[in-house]
């Protein structure tokens, strides 16, 4: 089903922010969905994305088996943004170097903006970020300008204007970035161009009315373990099959002691 509104897809590495980096974006009323690094080009391109941001992830792009997406993906023409680790990646497919940092970040640093960039547009000079990396781009790609720098970190952030292809070496996502809100706005808005057009309220009618007509009366069964995944189907599948859903409990025994007897309750 074509969804009519703006699209965001952010690609996940694996980062412990991604499922973060998504409730920013839809607490500006902008539609967007996760999928894996493994995802093929095809189901990329269906999703027929406004814009796709590349999310952190723990790995190095030198490291055995580090998770990569294809060059092609990033010749999709939709503007990119690429966090942390998904920096690095965009950095090395476009034929930038990648080395570990002699001093690797975690935590507060200081952002100082070199470029007039609209990333940046309504941030100060000089702010508080926040970094998580071990690596670093010591070489942009060609046609890459660096547009930021910390004190440990001279390529903290840097973009290709004519294919509108961003990256970040901090996190825009988390609360300890003070301008992370406006980055990402920035790029959402003034960069893609997408819309304020999404409400949760809507995804849930328009999901709560697509199982009804699926089940069309029918009665249904939904696994249920007490976590959050597992309750909120459940919620919106019982808005859509009432009387007729049948929840089964399964004890997947990772919950807390006497935990089962509360979720049955």
């Amino acid at each position: 089903m074509k969804i009519p509104h703006s699209k965001i897809l952010i690609i996940d590495f694996g980062s412990q922010y991604t499922q973060l980096i998504a409730r920013k974006i839809r607490e500006n009323s902008v539609y967007c969905e996760i999928y894996p690094v493994t995802s093929p080009i095809e189901k990329i391109k269906c999703f027929e994305p406004d814009a796709i941001i590349l999310s952190g992830g723990p790995s190095s792009v030198y490291d055995n088996g580090a998770p990569f997406i294809s060059k092609e993906i990033l010749e999709i023409n939709v503007p990119f943004l690429g966090i942390c680790y998904g920096m690095q990646v965009m950095a090395y497919l476009m034929g930038g170097t990648v080395k570990p940092a002699t001093n690797r970040e975690y935590g507060h640093s200081n952002l100082d903006i070199l470029k007039k960039t609209k990333l940046f547009k309504g941030c100060k000079k000089s702010s508080p970020i926040w970094m998580s990396h071990g690596d670093i781009i010591v070489k942009a790609p060609d046609n890459f300008i660096v547009t930021s720098r910390t004190e440990n970190c001279d390529t903290a952030s840097f973009e290709n204007r004519e294919k509108k292809m961003y990256g970040l070496q901090f996190h825009p996502e988390v609360a300890h970035t003070v301008y992370g809100n406006k980055i990402l706005n920035n790029f959402l808005f003034d960069i893609a161009g997408v819309e304020k057009d999404w409400k949760l309220d809507d995804f849930i009618s328009s999901k709560v009315q697509d199982i009804a007509g699926l089940t069309s009366g029918k009665k249904a069964i939904c696994a249920l373990s007490g976590g959050v995944d597992s309750t909120v189907a459940a919620v919106i599948a019982n808005k859509a099959v009432r009387k007729g859903l049948k929840c089964i409990f399964v004890d997947n025994g990772l919950l807390r002691d006497s935990e089962a007897k509360s979720v049955m309750t």
